[in-house]
């Protein structure tokens, strides 16, 4: 009877955490959606290279705002609240961007899916975090990078399959409408499951907790764990969280000194050096990229699907290794992997020559290139992917996780959007030999932050987290 009970418990924490994860799979699927539709805004919108780059990197704004304010909000009205907003703003986005006019209308809703996105994007990891049990929580957050993932892939398929169909991604398909724009509305699938399926999942327990909601914690908490457990957990976090205020954004300031608490800092660190080695230009450009060096867009959207489909095995290979071996040694170890396949591809990019006004690679190199590209994209997701969310989910003390994690979603957000915001600058001015040498570079700086200053939560409780 108690190991059918701990089979049931295991059974329903994986359920609700793959539901909180569907957030992570619109979060790659808003993602990873517009690499297709690049050129059919460019033809649409009339827009120019730096406007093509704005009309990307738009929804990054939302996602820096979302990131930011969904920490706050969620310590106010819960975890669960703010995915459920999250899950209709997805729907209202993927809804406006296929049916808009002009860019700044298109903007303004790919703003919305980005606050979505954003929100999404450190609600899920830690919703997972704080329901899911110290002895696989590192292998049920990587849930999120897995779905994200997934997200991207289904995007980069849906594009390449209604781009076949249709012969572009600029021609009409359906009912008068261009391509591009299904490309957007076929998100309304699972964002309205994701809707749905979160009325049936509880709160945060640590969240009922950190609100005085104590008895409805106790019910929660007999869902996730035995029941000799629960009053020694609610000892616990109470005793981890500071009772004279509910948590609130000076928590990441350390009272005596005034100063940003060391975690604080170590969580932005995470965020922005995730988003300088430059994995969002394979994925919001990837067409762009492989085209620019003679690819058809066939081709270049069907590499996308190539690269989607080594995301999830090195994902998975990650769920294998996170609760092993550690979160530090898959980070450094990606980062080396990492900067050696950047370093190639800058390579690789640096001998391509002009046909036509176009770039182009020679056979050999073009086969080099691509499968540097799929190592680099193996290495990021078996490690950075969804190693820095695992941490960031995981990282901060009780009082000041929903601060600690809009500061650094805020931080990984900006640095996204400057890293998106300037591919097309880059392209034009230092080429893919330079912009892939910059993020190389980065990647080589990763390593030595992480050995110097990120500390392992592989073991430990939540309440076992420290503000340095």
């Amino acid at each position: 009877m108690t190991q059918q009970r701990t089979l049931s418990r295991s059974s329903y924490i994986l359920v609700i955490c793959c539901i909180a994860a569907i957030g992570g799979f619109l979060f790659g699927f808003d993602s990873g959606v517009i690499n297709g539709t690049v050129d059919g805004l460019q033809a649409s919108f009339n827009s120019d290279s730096a406007g093509t780059g704005f009309n990307v990197a738009s929804m990054l704004l939302g996602c820096a705002i979302g990131a930011f304010f969904a920490g706050r909000l969620a310590d106010r009205f819960g975890r669960r609240t703010l995915l459920i907003v999250a899950a209709v703003f997805f729907l209202v986005s993927a809804w406006g961007s296929g049916i808009s006019g002009s860019s700044m209308e298109f903007v303004l809703y790919r703003i919305l899916g980005g606050i979505a996105v954003g929100s999404a994007s450190v609600m899920t990891p830690a919703y997972i975090s704080e329901v899911a049990p110290s002895a696989y929580r590192g292998r049920l957050a990587t849930i999120q990078q897995v779905a994200i993932i997934s997200g991207l892939f289904v995007a980069f398929l849906s594009n390449y399959v209604l781009a076949y169909v249709s012969g572009s991604a600029m021609t009409e398909l359906w009912f008068g409408f261009s391509t591009w724009r299904w490309m957007f509305w076929i998100e309304l699938i699972p964002a309205s499951i994701f809707l749905v399926a979160l009325l049936f999942i509880p709160e945060s327990p640590r969240y009922l907790i950190s609100t005085g909601k104590d008895t409805e914690a106790r019910r929660v908490l007999g869902l996730v764990m035995p029941e000799e457990e629960i009053e020694p957990k609610i000892k616990e976090v109470n005793a981890t969280l500071n009772r004279d205020h509910k948590p609130r954004l000076s928590d990441v300031l350390n009272r005596t000194t005034g100063k940003v608490h060391g975690i604080v800092w170590v969580g932005i660190g995470l965020a922005v050096f995730q988003q300088l080695v430059g994995i969002n230009v394979v994925f919001y450009y990837g067409a762009v990229l492989w085209q620019s060096v003679g690819f058809s867009e066939s081709d270049a959207l069907l590499i996308n699907v190539i690269s989607g489909a080594v995301s999830i095995a090195a994902c998975l290979l990650a769920i294998a290794l996170i609760d092993k071996i550690g979160r530090k040694p898959l980070l450094w170890g990606g980062s080396v992997g990492m900067a050696i396949t950047l370093a190639c591809l800058s390579y690789a990019f640096s001998t391509a020559t002009m046909v036509d006004g176009s770039l182009r690679l020679s056979d050999d190199m073009g086969v080099f290139a691509l499968v540097a590209a799929n190592l680099y994209v193996l290495f990021f997701n078996a490690s950075w992917g969804p190693v820095m969310w695992v941490m960031l989910g995981e990282m901060f003390p009780n009082q000041m996780r929903g601060s600690g994690l809009a500061i650094a979603g805020l931080f990984q957000w900006l640095a996204n959007f400057g890293i998106t915001m300037t591919f097309p600058i880059m392209l034009a001015s230092v080429g893919l030999f330079g912009a892939y040498g910059f993020y190389a570079i980065s990647a080589v700086a990763s390593v030595f932050f992480v050995v110097l200053f990120v500390k392992e939560t592989r073991g430990k409780e939540l309440e076992e987290m420290t503000y340095e």
